[in-house]
C-alpha cells in the first residue's frame, strides 16, 4: 500500500491505541510494510527531531503514536502494549514483520477460532495477530435478505489493482489464495480475485437465517448450489441462480 491517506472509512472509535516509540519514522514504516497501514497526513516533528504525534489507519481504525518523551512520561511501558489486529492471512502477516526484525511469541496455529500468533514488534509493541472473519459493518445483526460481503472477479488482478487503485483510490491486502485480495472503497466489505476461468464480475454474499432452507428454495426456483461449506465465519452456499449469476449464501 502506498499514499498519505487514510480509507475513508478509518475513524476515531471510543477507545484509540497510543504507543510511545523509541523511533517513530521506523515504526511507521514497519506499520505500513507489514500490516499495510495508511498514513493519516504527516507526522509532526517537535524542534529536536523527534516526532511528536503521527496517525497511521489499520482498517477502520485509527493507531496514534509518538517518539518517547521521557520529560513527560511518554516511554515504551516494560513488555510493550498489547494490539489485538484482524487480518486477511495471518501467515503472511507474521512472516512479513519476522522478517523486518520482529519476535514471534506464539507461532500460528488455529486454535478453535481461525488462525492466530503473537509477535513483538522491533519497537516493544505486541501485535496479537487474527484470522478476520468475513463480515461488513452490521453483520452481527445482518437480516435475512441482505447483501453483506462481495468479490469482484476479474481476469488480472493486477491489472485491475492497478485500475481501480488510481480510478478510485481502492487500497489492497494480500488474500489468503493466489490472485486474491482484500480490499476497502465500496460501502460493503469486498474481495477482489483474479485469474483466467473465473466469471467475471461481481459476486455478491447474502444472508440468510437458514443456509439448508435457502439452498431448497435455491433449486426449486431454477438455481444450482455447487458446495455447501462450514467455515471458520458460519455455513455458506455456492449458488448459482437460473440466469447463470454466481452468488453466496450465508448463516452466522
Amino acid at each position: 500500500m502506498t499514499g498519505t491517506e487514510a480509507p475513508a472509512r478509518a475513524e476515531l472509535h471510543s477507545l484509540t491505541p497510543y504507543l510511545a516509540v523509541p523511533d517513530a519514522r521506523r515504526a511507521l514504516d514497519f506499520y505500513v510494510e507489514v500490516f499495510g497501514a495508511q498514513r493519516r497526513g504527516d507526522p509532526i516533528v517537535m524542534p529536536d527531531g523527534r516526532i511528536g504525534h503521527a496517525e497511521v489507519a489499520i482498517g477502520d481504525s485509527v493507531l496514534m503514536l509518538a517518539e518517547e518523551h521521557p520529560e513527560i512520561g511518554h516511554v515504551t511501558a516494560a513488555g510493550g502494549a498489547t494490539i489485538r489486529i484482524e487480518v486477511s492471512d495471518v501467515d503472511d502477516v507474521v512472516r512479513r514483520a519476522t522478517d523486518r526484525g520482529a519476535e514471534v511469541l506464539n507461532p500460528v496455529e488455529d486454535r478453535g477460532h481461525g488462525r492466530s500468533g503473537a509477535v513483538r514488534d522491533p519497537f516493544g509493541q505486541r501485535w496479537l495477530v487474527a484470522e478476520a472473519p468475513v463480515r461488513a459493518s452490521g453483520t452481527d445483526t445482518a437480516r435475512h435478505g441482505e447483501a453483506i460481503y462481495f468479490t469482484f472477479q476479474v481476469p488480472d488482478d493486477e491489472a485491475a489493482k492497478a485500475f481501480y487503485g488510481a480510478v478510485l483510490g481502492w487500497r489492497f491486502t494480500p488474500g489468503s489464495v493466489e490472485g486474491a485480495w482484500g480490499f476497502a472503497g465500496p460501502g460493503l466489505e469486498g474481495g477482489l480475485w483474479g485469474g483466467p476461468g473465473r466469471q467475471v464480475g461481481w459476486k455478491l454474499m447474502y444472508a440468510v437465517d437458514d443456509v439448508p432452507a435457502a439452498v431448497e428454495r435455491v433449486r426449486a426456483a431454477g438455481g444450482r448450489v455447487t458446495e455447501v461449506d462450514r467455515k471458520h465465519y458460519g455455513l455458506t452456499a455456492d449458488c448459482v441462480d437460473n440466469q447463470g449469476i454466481e452468488f453466496w449464501l450465508w448463516q452466522p
